[in-house]
């Protein structure tokens, strides 16, 4: 008998990997986490059935959700990530010798517990000193800050249940006051190929343009995720993502990516005709 997860991505669309067997489920406070053994993407991670990465894309996802900033960013030192507790992220920020505090607001420990047991190649960012997990709501977590971080990652679940309140207008203001000058704000911003998806990508980046001076969406491509065609969201109080862009001091620093690269970060803000068209009464896209 085969075995298949499957994920609607519409009504009438179906994602479905065969899988080899179920490694892990687990039903948190929060949400049912399981982890899968595929032939194609190896073993993968799903939250209340909604894949959330696979190892061999993960990578497209935690490169891009991180070194879009840190490009940019010249002097980036104390970094907030809210959600990823998979390790993804802070597994990217470790290849920074700079940065000396990356604070992790993670709503779920067992997210944590089960990505350490079973996706160790993420979650050994977990390992780095510098990391430090708090088992808090993010929303609630960064109302307490003010000009503590220089970056902001939001690598949170999509806009229902847990991940909720990360997408809020409340939430993204926060953000703002917890900026220090010139802070950045990364966000996951959805697919914006299908429709109910795209009507999130404009709700989402409206709220974000409402808070901060600068703000433009960005693209990747990973096969996992609906459509295959992700975007995610730059906020500045006042760097610009391609103007303010040091490819020189980046690509000194020698950092390995098997996605990301300088050219790529340039060209990844420049969006599709009907993302531009669905931004267009949002912003005034450059």
């Amino acid at each position: 008998m085969e075995l298949w997860f499957s994920e609607m991505h519409t009504e009438n669309v179906k994602f479905s990997i065969k899988v080899d067997k179920q490694l892990c489920c687990v039903q948190s406070q929060y949400q049912r986490i399981e982890i899968f053994e595929s032939y194609e993407f190896g073993r993968f991670l799903t939250l209340d059935g909604f894949m959330m990465l696979s190892e061999k894309d993960e990578f497209i996802y935690h490169e891009m959700i991180t070194h879009v900033a840190m490009a940019v960013h010249p002097m980036a030192k104390n970094i907030l990530v809210v959600g990823a507790g998979d390790g993804g992220v802070m597994r990217e920020l470790a290849k920074y010798s700079q940065i000396e505090k990356i604070d992790v607001a993670e709503i779920d420990s067992e997210v944590v517990r089960v990505c350490k047991e079973f996706l160790p190649k993420t979650a050994v960012g977990f390992n780095d000193s510098r990391v430090q997990i708090f088992y808090e709501d993010g929303l609630k977590f960064v109302r307490s800050k003010d000009n503590e971080y220089d970056i902001i990652i939001v690598d949170s679940t999509d806009p229902f249940g847990p991940g909720e309140g990360l997408f809020s207008k409340e939430f993204y203001g926060n953000c703002f006051k917890a900026l220090k000058p010139n802070g950045i704000l990364i966000n996951q911003h959805e697919s914006p190929f299908y429709t109910k998806d795209a009507a999130m990508v404009k709700r989402t980046h409206k709220r974000v343009v409402q808070s901060f001076d600068t703000s433009r969406v960005y693209q990747a491509h990973i096969p996992t995720y609906p459509s295959g065609h992700w975007l995610f969201g730059f906020a500045s109080k006042g760097l610009h993502p391609t103007k303010n862009l040091d490819a020189t001091r980046w690509n000194a620093l020698n950092i390995g990516t098997r996605y990301y690269n300088t050219n790529l970060h340039k060209g990844a803000f420049y969006l599709p005709t009907y993302v531009e068209e669905l931004l267009s009464d949002v912003e005034d896209v450059e």
